[in-house]
């Protein structure tokens, strides 16, 4: 026992002398790692002290970046382009022009060749037998010419026209001896030359209220005047080309001034509904389809249907446009403008009202597909002549109302893509006029009424409706070469209010009879700059006019069959048939 006692002695005393030993080397592995984690935490330390250095140092920087986006939003707030656009048209055109008229007794020369004959004889020999009536001395014979003109201005009304005629039956026989008749001829401009220059600004004033304006200037090559086309010396060939007045302006070649066709201002969202409210000089002219013959895009919810009126009217329009499914684009508007402002009525002779429009458009659809409309207006105191200068007749101004007309129209417009290599646009639009004359006859146009009456012929005041048809398509290739084809036609008694109607001759919606237009559009292939519409193209086109009736465009007296006219008395040239050939060169900027 003494032996294994002392080995498990010796084997504890050997024991014991290890455990300082081994304590002693955990202890050293301790003490490394923990110098080994204060390096990493120093490390870390100086990681972020240098961090919150270069933030120190970034944070100005910011701050300048921030200030600099700032200034740019300001600048860029303040920018033209931010509220303000410009943009417009330039057009070149040769037109020629040739037609064939009918023989016909020419109103003003007849007045004309009367006045003239009498003063002659008048002081060649006050007292000797006047060619009007030998039973009159030249002194009597003119003195009545002027009582009889000074007379005649006075009536106002169908039964003072037929008792002043029964009256004055001897002087009103006696014109004839002085009638100038004018034999058929065919007038004729091989080559007329024209500019016309269009620019378009639009501002954005506030929060959905803007101000929109189109300045024009349209003259013939040569000239200062509209005389190119109103036949300048002889008696014009249709109402609507008499002379330039306040709803043709810019729209029938006149002179190099710069004149505002359009301003208006809008104020949109009205209540954050989908209401707007619009006032100035109303974008009133060049309406669909019109713009499809144009190669201009379509005017919107701001157009009217070229087919009843294309006249810069005055004016303003309360317009909603709701969102509806299944009626996508969908609005409707009411239209006022003012076609003739008479000023201060005096009760001891200025008893003219205002000539006013009411219009209301309704559009179910408008989309690039196919657009919709029906239309409805209402023209109150039509004025017998608008104020002109310089014209055939004279300084002219509305003497008299004649009544009021309503109008209805319904068409359309249709886009069919992938015919053939094309796309074919197609339209239609039908109009209807209706006429409420009231007792007034016009006394510088012979005693004719609304739509009634020849010169010195009066006819009681009756209703008279007409009808008229447009349809035309144009189909555009690929290379942006568009061919198009327009038809029109208009009954004897079709009447509508469109002279600012870019057509030459004379509005082709207002022609009673028949027009055909053919034309082709080949656009430049060049990358726009200006704007993403502009483009530039040459237009080639032809219209042929067959007319049925007299009267073409003008409201004052009744149509008279082509085939029956030979001779009779009127203040306008009568037409058989008219060609234009034009040609233009058009940029859109």
């Amino acid at each position: 026992m003494k032996v294994a006692f002392r080995k498990k002695l010796l084997v504890t005393l050997v024991a014991s002398l290890w455990l300082p030993l081994a304590a002693s080397a955990a202890d050293a592995d301790l003490m490394q790692k923990i110098e080994d984690l204060s390096r990493e935490l120093q490390a870390l330390k100086a990681q972020v002290t240098a961090n919150e250095q270069k933030a120190a140092q970034a944070q100005p920087q910011a701050t300048e970046l921030a200030d600099l986006k700032n200034q740019v939003t300001k600048l860029e707030g303040k920018s033209l382009s931010k509220w303000l656009t410009v943009g417009g048209d330039y057009r070149f055109r040769f037109d020629s022009l040739e037609g064939q008229s009918k023989t016909f007794t020419d109103v003003n020369a007849t007045f004309m060749n009367a006045q003239n004959t009498l003063q002659s004889e008048f002081f060649a020999n006050p007292a000797a037998a006047s060619s009007l009536n030998p039973a009159w001395t030249t002194a009597q014979a003119l003195s009545g010419l002027m009582g009889f003109s000074q007379a005649m201005g006075k009536v106002a009304t169908y039964d003072q026209a037929n008792a002043f005629l029964g009256a004055n039956a001897s002087m009103a026989g006696a014109m004839g001896a002085f009638a100038a008749t004018v034999p058929a001829y065919k007038p004729k401009n091989t080559s007329q030359y024209s500019n016309r220059f269009g620019l378009d600004l639009g501002a954005k004033a506030t929060q959905d209220i803007s101000v929109n304006a189109h300045l024009n200037m349209y003259k013939v090559f040569g000239s200062q005047d509209e005389g190119s086309v109103t036949n300048a010396g002889s008696a014009p060939f249709f109402a609507d080309r008499v002379g330039v007045f306040d709803g043709t302006l810019g729209h029938v070649p006149s002179n190099s001034a710069l004149n505002v066709d359009r301003v208006y201002a809008t104020w949109s969202n009205i209540g954050d509904e989908p209401v707007w409210l619009s006032v100035g000089r109303r974008p009133s002219t060049g309406g669909a389809p019109g713009n499809l013959r144009d190669n201009r895009p379509n005017p919107g919810n701001g157009g009217t249907p070229s087919m009843l009126v294309d006249y810069a009217f005055d004016g303003m329009t309360v317009g909603y446009a709701p969102d509806v499914d299944g009626w996508p684009g969908a609005y409707a508007k009411i239209c006022y403008g003012r076609g003739f402002e008479n000023g201060f009525t005096d009760p001891r002779g200025n008893s003219l009202k205002d000539t006013d429009m009411l219009g209301v458009a309704i559009v179910p659809i408008d989309t690039d597909p196919l657009r919709v409309w029906l239309q409805w207006n209402r023209g109150m105191n039509i004025f017998d002549a608008p104020t002109m200068r310089k014209t055939y007749f004279g300084d002219t101004t509305a003497k008299t109302n004649l009544g009021d007309i309503d109008w209805f129209g319904m068409g359309f417009m249709s886009t069919f893509k992938n015919i053939g290599p094309g796309k074919l646009n197609v339209f239609g639009d039908l109009g209807v006029s209706i006429t409420h004359p009231n007792q007034n006859v016009s006394a510088q146009f012979g005693f004719q009424g609304l739509m009634t009456g020849g010169f010195f012929s009066p006819e009681a005041p009756t209703s008279k409706t007409g009808t008229a048809i447009a349809l035309g398509l144009r189909y555009d290739l690929p290379s942006n070469s568009k061919f198009g084809l327009e038809y029109n036609h208009g009954s004897k008694n079709w009447i509508t209010f469109a002279p600012a109607a870019d057509d030459m001759w004379t509005a082709k919606v207002g022609t009673r009879g028949d027009v055909v237009e053919a034309y082709f559009i080949q656009e430049l292939d060049r990358k726009p700059i200006s704007s993403f519409f502009s483009k530039a193209f040459f237009r080639l086109g032809v219209q042929y006019y067959k007319f049925d009736y007299t009267g073409s465009n003008n409201w004052v007296g009744a149509p008279v069959a082509i085939g029956d006219v030979n001779g009779q008395m009127m203040t306008t040239t009568p037409l058989e048939n008219a060609t234009n050939l034009y040609a233009t060169f058009e940029v859109k900027f």
